[in-house]
């Protein structure tokens, strides 16, 4: 958020339409280094599921 908002400039109804994939490829065009982090690990996900069951 802070970048889009904040580095950007970009108002908050568009940065929430944004998809991650159009945020990643804004940030790459800014000079920001790799933005994606790739998915979590199966194990890590299966924590996440079991601490947040919603």
């Amino acid at each position: 958020m802070a970048f889009g908002l904040g580095r950007l400039g970009l108002a908050p109804d568009v940065f929430w339409a944004m998809t991650p994939r159009e945020l990643a490829a804004a940030m790459r065009g800014m000079g920001e280094a790799d933005v994606a982090p790739g998915a979590p690990a199966r194990a890590d996900f299966a924590c996440l599921t079991q601490a947040f069951p919603d």
